[in-house]
């Protein structure tokens, strides 16, 4: 292994526990301007002497702003960093940082404020060899988790040499280092439901059932799921509400359904799937949410090609199901990488952890690739 990346890589890992303490200790659901303030104050703290600081209008209304923490170079390469603050842990059950064994558990650890850890760690180390670049970017959104519109910052770095985003990291199946060049559309499809509601025992026959209808609904774009399939489609039904009382005929309802493919045309065949009347009851269908595929093999090969020979090990190649940012800036960057954070698990859900041993190679594979970059660009 390169030894700079060696060292930088293992005095990153030696402070990213109290970092990550620091970060998780806020509690920032998305959305929750408060923490989302509050974890920006913690960033400007980490991040590095000299570096600046700019304030972005979020991509959703009503949130916080996002933050962009720059530092400018003597060189010629430009690589944008890329992570998010926002959780989807509200405030009620948020977990602060605790070691439980070789664990490190707390509420967002590992999506994405590890990830964000170690981005900071990079950024740091790059300030140091100010010669390889022109310009290094940490762009940290706020409202990556419930985003259903696009991201308004792509354009703005548009041809940069490399984005490099620290979504949690994972092993290949052989045990090597994996990173992330590929990920599915994701989208979200709303199925309202319109009917008549009744009294259910004296007179169900002057209802028309919203909950019937919606669990057809349901039935129907669940037939269209086919993981196997030519574009890889997953299409769930994860959440259904209907009714307010358990005497009265349902009048009204809704269906949320998560959708993934390879194709984020697949999206519009799965809701012509689902009929527009179903027992008298009328159903509209709306996507409410569609995120872009990224594909970033071909034009990532290099890139991994370089980090590989500093890391003196392997990087593997790899796809994930799971939406990220890194999707939206693929197009604008063809070197856009993914999964460079730590590893761990159990997102998105209560005891949710970092592996600690994970902290030095990932470090290790997220420096290597941003030198790798700035080595290639310009």
């Amino acid at each position: 292994m390169d030894a700079s990346v060696q060292q930088a890589a293992a005095e990153i890992a030696a402070r990213a526990e109290r970092d990550l303490d620091a970060l998780v200790a806020v509690s920032s659901p998305s959305g929750d301007a408060h923490g989302a303030e509050d974890c920006v104050a913690v960033v400007r703290a980490l991040a590095p002497a000299g570096a600046s600081f700019e304030r972005l209008p979020c991509s959703s209304p009503a949130h916080a702003d996002d933050l962009l923490v720059r530092l400018h170079g003597r060189g010629s390469g430009r690589v944008l960093l890329l992570g998010h603050l926002d959780t989807v842990v509200p405030h009620e059950r948020h977990q602060p940082l605790t070691r439980v064994g070789e664990r490190l558990v707390g509420s967002g650890s590992v999506d994405m404020k590890g990830g964000d850890v170690l981005a900071l760690g990079v950024l740091r180390e790059l300030a140091r060899r100010p010669q390889l670049f022109a310009e290094v970017a940490l762009l940290l959104v706020v409202d990556e988790e419930w985003r259903t519109g696009p991201l308004t910052h792509v354009a703005r770095f548009a041809g940069w040499d490399a984005c490099l985003c620290f979504e949690a990291g994972e092993l290949a199946a052989d045990g090597s280092d994996a990173v992330i060049v590929r990920r599915k559309a994701a989208g979200t499809l709303r199925v309202c439901a319109d009917g008549v509601a009744a009294h259910a025992g004296a007179a169900p026959h002057k209802g028309r059932n919203a909950l019937l209808a919606l669990a057809a609904a349901a039935q129907a774009v669940a037939a269209a799921h086919a993981p196997d399939g030519p574009d890889r489609l997953t299409a769930v039904p994860t959440t259904l509400h209907s009714g307010g009382a358990f005497n009265v005929v349902p009048a009204d309802g809704e269906l949320h359904c998560d959708l993934r493919s390879d194709r984020t045309a697949a999206f519009e065949e799965v809701r012509e799937r689902v009929p527009r009347e179903v027992g008298g009851v009328g159903l509209e269908t709306e996507l409410t949410r569609v995120w872009p595929a990224m594909d970033a093999r071909d034009a990532s090969g290099p890139l991994l090609a370089r980090a590989a020979a500093l890391l003196g090990r392997p990087l593997t190649p790899s796809g994930r199901g799971g939406a990220s940012d890194a999707s939206h800036f693929a197009p604008a960057i063809p070197f856009t990488v993914d999964g460079l954070g730590p590893r761990g698990g159990l997102a998105h859900a209560p005891g949710e952890f970092v592996l600690t041993a994970s902290l030095r190679p990932r470090a290790e594979v997220a420096l290597a690739l941003a030198l790798a970059a700035l080595d290639g660009g310009g």
